[in-house]
């Protein structure tokens, strides 16, 4: 009879990225920064089942690529993790200017170093912007992204979470009112899909949304006019600057911390 093999126990957690990462849209004012996220969700569920658990968090909002791996690569291998999750890259297929090919040996680069480091390495496509108006014409060049990404995650057996064919975020209620951050139960439901891809048990309960609420031509149209005043034009702005909403941010964990074993 063969042996089942037992699901993997990782001792030191850190996660890399950019707002994705650092849980911005799951509001928790208990936690820094006032978020928590699914890499949080993730770690808790750890420590439930390892009082040595560790867990450091570096994602910061707003970070290109370059940033990300500038500011927080050296920080993640000095810890010496055992599991890495990172994600980035977002915010620079946002901008006319991206470079995909670039991103890309840029990215395998720091996978082979976390790996070469002794890390599990988890990484995640992009998501699909298809079925939304305001970036759905970035579509094929988020598509371009995600396929040479998947080469590397083949080529280097890389643990993958894939966003892209996750068809529950089509859900508006997935996602903030900012429509470019998850919301609490879209940090969740990834939470639940990170712990699957690595094979860890969890009693993580998707967020029951109930029916879906149907919302007139008029309200539609109005929430278009609030989320421009709100969201697009102060964007459009800091981008014009050259400033982002993570300027004054700090990581949440930038070192190992016990995490309180959260039972929600």
């Amino acid at each position: 009879m063969s042996e089942v093999s037992a699901p993997p126990r990782f001792k030191r957690f850190v996660a890399l990225g950019d707002s994705f990462v650092e849980g911005v849209g799951d509001v928790e004012p208990r936690c820094p920064n006032g978020v928590r996220g699914w890499a949080d969700r993730v770690a808790e569920v750890m420590a439930r089942a390892d009082p040595e658990f560790r867990y450091a968090n570096l994602g910061i909002r707003g970070r290109v690529l370059s940033a990300v791996l500038g500011e927080q690569l050296e920080p993640a291998l000095a810890m010496n993790p055992d599991l890495v999750a990172i994600c980035a890259g977002a915010n620079d297929l946002l901008r006319p200017s991206a470079d995909i090919d670039a991103l890309i040996e840029t990215y395998d680069e720091a996978i082979g170093r976390l790996q070469a480091n002794g890390a599990t390495v988890v990484t995640f496509t992009a998501y699909d912007t298809g079925g939304k108006s305001v970036f759905g014409a970035l579509r094929g060049r988020f598509a371009v992204y995600n396929e040479l990404l998947r080469e590397v995650i083949e080529r280097r057996e890389v643990t993958l979470v894939d966003f892209w064919r996750m068809r529950v975020y089509s859900e508006p209620r997935m996602w903030e009112f900012d429509r470019l951050h998850m919301s609490t139960a879209g940090h969740v439901y990834m939470a639940i899909e990170v712990l699957r891809a690595l094979g860890i048990d969890n009693d993580l309960i998707p967020v029951e949304l109930g029916p879906a609420q149907r919302v007139s031509p008029t309200q539609r149209r109005r929430d278009s006019r609030q989320w421009t005043v709100e969201y697009a034009i102060p964007w459009v702005g800091r981008r014009l600057r050259g400033v982002s909403t993570g300027d004054t941010i700090r990581p949440k964990y930038p070192e190992l911390t016990a995490m309180a074993p959260s039972e929600s």
